[in-house]
């Protein structure tokens, strides 16, 4: 028996085309920028989810990938963060312009 009409399998719906941008065992340098339902921490390396354990929102920690899924992955906290603090950069100050002469006449002298 034929098939009538050709669809796509499930498998070639190009979900595992894609690649992934990190692998178990390697060590990423993140900030925590969400909090998840769960209460994990929720980073992301190269837009792609990692979920951390026990990671607070605004931590910068040092992470160790466990596990990779399809859509996400869970890595385990290992550490702080290596970031080397960036120098500020220093506004340059405003100079004060000299009053016009007009402006100086309107202005009361005190002795």
């Amino acid at each position: 028996m034929e098939r009538r009409f050709s669809r796509p399998r499930f498998s070639d719906r190009g979900f595992e085309r894609f690649e992934k941008p990190v692998k178990v065992g390697e060590t990423y340098d993140v900030e925590i920028k969400e909090t998840g339902s769960k209460g994990d921490g929720i980073a992301r390396v190269k837009n792609f989810v990692v979920f951390v354990a026990n990671a607070k929102k605004g931590d910068k920690c040092k992470i160790k990938i466990t596990q990779v899924a399809r859509r996400f992955a869970i890595g385990e906290r290992v550490g702080e963060a290596e970031v080397a603090e960036e120098p500020k950069e220093e506004k340059p100050k405003k100079e004060k312009k000299p009053k016009e002469p007009e402006e100086l006449e309107d202005e009361e002298v005190e002795d």
